[in-house]
């Protein structure tokens, strides 16, 4: 499956690009970037989060960032705060301290990001949302 992804670094590089390897129980896997250069093998350990998106383009007209939505069935409402300070709300099933990574999907049913492999270290604080 060819994956469309926006992969965030710790260090606060972006790169967007496709995968066919990326799977979230994996060290590692291989993006290529859309600018057309080589490939990149891509560490999971040196990223804040892998985006899997819509389009690479997003919609900057969506500005609502609505967090209101109900989605059953996506898990529990959940807060991200990453160490850069972002905070993501949305939903998961799979959060766990102890695990180096979980999928959050947007609370948003509008965003461009259709889910979000975070990794673990790169947080300051998850919280459960009522």
């Amino acid at each position: 499956m060819n994956q469309k992804l926006v992969v965030r670094y710790l260090d606060g590089r972006v790169l967007k690009g496709h995968s066919r390897d990326f799977f979230p129980n994996k060290t590692h896997f291989h993006l290529q970037p859309v600018d057309g250069t080589d490939p990149l093998a891509v560490t999971v350990s040196d990223l804040k989060g892998v985006f899997t998106v819509r389009s690479f383009e997003g919609d900057p007209e969506n500005r609502s960032r609505r967090h209101d939505v109900e989605q059953p069935g996506l898990g529990k409402k959940i807060k991200v705060t990453f160490k850069d300070g972002e905070v993501v709300i949305g939903y998961t099933s799979g959060y766990s301290a102890n695990r180096p990574t979980f999928f959050v999907f947007p609370a948003d049913p509008d965003s461009n990001t259709e889910r979000i492999l975070v990794i673990t270290a790169a947080t300051t604080s998850v919280e459960f949302l009522e």
